[in-house]
C-alpha cells in the first residue's frame, strides 16, 4: 500500500490539550452547554431597557416569551423569537 502524502491542511483542528482546563478562557466557557461549564451559570439574565420615547426604564427577561411594553406609552421594547428576545431599534 502507497500512503498518500502528508497534508497539512486537514490537521488545522484545535486540539483541547491547548486549553487549561482549570482556567479555562471566558470565550470557551461561554460557548459550552450551561451544565457541562466548570461553574454553571444560567444562559438567560434580566435587562433595564429604557423607552426610546418616554425614556422610563424597564426591567425585561432576555429570553422573554411575550412581547414586551412600555408601561407608560406603550411602545414595544422587544419582541420573541426562538431564543432571545430581539430588542426593538432605538
Amino acid at each position: 500500500k502507497v500512503l498518500p502524502a502528508f497534508e497539512p491542511h486537514l490537521f488545522k483542528m484545535v486540539l483541547h490539550a491547548d486549553i487549561d482546563l482549570l482556567n479555562p478562557p471566558k470565550e470557551v466557557d461561554q460557548r459550552r452547554h450551561k451544565r457541562k461549564r466548570l461553574v454553571q451559570s444560567p444562559n438567560s439574565f434580566f435587562m433595564d431597557v429604557k423607552c426610546a420615547g418616554c425614556f422610563n426604564i424597564t426591567t425585561v427577561f432576555s429570553h422573554s416569551q411575550t412581547v414586551v411594553l412600555c408601561g407608560s406609552c406603550s411602545a414595544v421594547l422587544c419582541t420573541p423569537t426562538g431564543g432571545r428576545a430581539r430588542l426593538t431599534e432605538g
